[in-house]
C-alpha cells in the first residue's frame, strides 16, 4: 500500500518518513537525490503526488502571498529575487534537517545501560546474531548503503529499483536500506508498502535476509521491544503548526479536488 497523491493516485513506492531522513545518504528509495534540499523538489511536480504543472506555477503562488515574500527576502538576504525553485529546496531542506528523534538506545550507546530493558537487550543481540547490522548500519540503522532484498532467498519484485537511475546491470532490485528509527509507528515497510505490520516485515526478514529462516514468537517480542527503544519525538515547539501567511489578491485559488 502506498500513500494517497493528487486526486487519489498512488504511487508504486511506499512513502519514506521524514524523520531523520537528513541523516541519510542520499533520499529516495533509489538514490535519485543527494540530499533532503533536492528531494523536496521532486514531490511539488511529480504529477502523482502534488502535481503542480511547473516551477514557474509554484513560485508565482508563492510570490503572490505578501508573508512568503518578506521570509523569503530575510532567510535569503542579499539575493535580489529570493523566491526561486532552488531556494524553496533549501527552505524545506533546512526544516527537514531538525526532524531529528533522540531516542533511548542513544542513551544506551552512551553508557546508560538501564535504558534498554531485559527483553531489549535480548532483542538487540538477536537483531546482532542474525546479521541485521551488516545491513542497518550507522547512527539510523541504515540510510548508508543499497542492497537487494534476497539475501538467503530470492525474493521477487518487478520493480527494478536503483537500476532505473544507474542503467547498471548490477543495481537492478536493488534500494536503499531504510533507518529503523521510529519504525513501530511507519507502516507499512518495504520499498512497495507490502508489508502492513511490523510482524510481517520481521517474518519477511527473516525468511529472506537471513539464515535464520523463521522467528518464533519469543523472538518477535524480543525485536519489537528493542525497536521500540529507536522511537523517539521531535521537540514539541519545532513543529508547532506555523500561522500561515495570508493570500494576496493574486493567488490563484486552490483546486479542491
Amino acid at each position: 500500500k502506498t500513500s494517497p497523491g493528487h486526486k487519489g493516485q498512488r504511487g508504486d513506492r511506499n512513502s519514506p518518513t521524514v524523520l531523520n531522513a537528513a541523516t541519510h545518504f542520499v533520499q529516495f528509495w533509489d538514490g535519485r537525490a543527494a540530499d533532503v534540499e533536492e528531494q523536496a523538489l521532486g514531490p511539488i511536480l511529480n504529477p502523482v503526488e502534488m502535481a503542480m504543472p511547473s516551477e514557474d506555477a509554484v513560485l508565482k503562488v508563492l510570490k503572490s502571498i505578501p508573508g512568503y515574500a518578506d521570509m523569503f527576502a530575510a532567510a535569503f538576504p542579499g539575493e535580489g529575487d529570493p523566491i526561486t525553485y532552488k531556494n524553496v529546496g533549501l527552505a524545506i531542506g533546512a526544516f527537514e534537517r531538525g526532524l531529528i528523534t533522540p531516542s533511548p538506545f542513544d542513551d544506551f550507546l552512551k553508557g546508560n545501560v538501564t535504558a534498554l530493558p531485559p527483553d531489549a537487550l535480548r532483542g538487540l543481540q538477536l537483531f546482532i546474531d542474525a546479521g541485521c547490522t551488516n545491513c542497518h548500519t550507522g547512527p539510523n540503522l541504515g540510510g548508508t548503503m543499497y542492497q537487494k532484498l534476497g539475501s538467503v532467498k530470492e525474493y521477487k519484485t518487478e520493480d527494478e529499483g536503483r537500476f532505473k537511475i544507474t542503467n547498471n546491470e548490477a543495481d537492478k532490485h536493488s534500494f536503499k536500506v531504510p533507518g529503523l528509527r521510529n519504525v513501530t509507528r511507519t507502516s507499512p515497510y518495504l520499498h512497495d508498502g507490502s508489508a502492513a505490520t511490523l510482524d510481517d516485515v520481521l517474518n519477511i526478514m527473516a525468511e529472506y535476509q537471513t539464515a535464520k529462516g523463521k522467528l518464533d514468537d519469543d523472538e518477535r517480542r524480543y525485536l519489537h521491544a528493542f525497536l521500540e527503544t529507536l522511537n523517539g519525538t521531535v521537540d514539541e515547539e519545532y513543529v508547532r503548526k506555523p500561522e500561515l501567511p495570508e493570500s494576496g489578491p493574486k493567488t490563484p485559488a486552490p483546486d479542491p479536488s
